[in-house]
């Protein structure tokens, strides 16, 4: 079992282009389908397609694209709830090194549940979690 916690970038590559992961990234991804292992979203990333489809820097049919994904029986792709064990452990990454509270919201959330994270953010690889990249 392979399970992993993605970034916003890493979801966006993820669905939307592939050849922008990293060859370990798309490694540890196609890992955790083969195995069916979950592939946890913070629900901040979600939010943060959206801003980006309001921005015009994604086109309009991500976010769709992405409710399908979400709601297909076949995915391994789970929405991993802000609750109060990723409250308190955003508190313990560091602000310094991480300063965007999403980013750390996402990066408290794979140091809560002991998972690597799934990102090319070089700040949040400075925190001292497990990522991959």
């Amino acid at each position: 079992m392979n399970p992993l916690v993605l970034d916003t970038h890493a979801l966006v590559w993820a669905l939307f282009d592939r050849k922008q992961l990293s060859p370990a990234a798309a490694a540890a991804l196609e890992d955790a389908n083969r195995s069916n292992s979950p592939v946890y979203v913070r629900s901040i990333c979600i939010v943060e397609i959206i801003y980006l489809v309001e921005r015009g820097r994604l086109p309009g049919e991500a976010i769709n694209a992405l409710w399908d994904v979400l709601d297909s029986p076949t995915t391994n792709l789970k929405t991993a709830p802000l609750d109060r064990g990723v409250a308190e452990r955003v508190g313990r990454i560091p602000r310094a090194a991480v300063p965007e509270m999403p980013d750390r919201i996402i990066a408290a959330t794979a140091a809560h549940v002991g998972l690597p994270l799934v990102t090319r953010d070089r700040r949040i690889q400075s925190a001292g979690l497990a990522v991959v990249w």
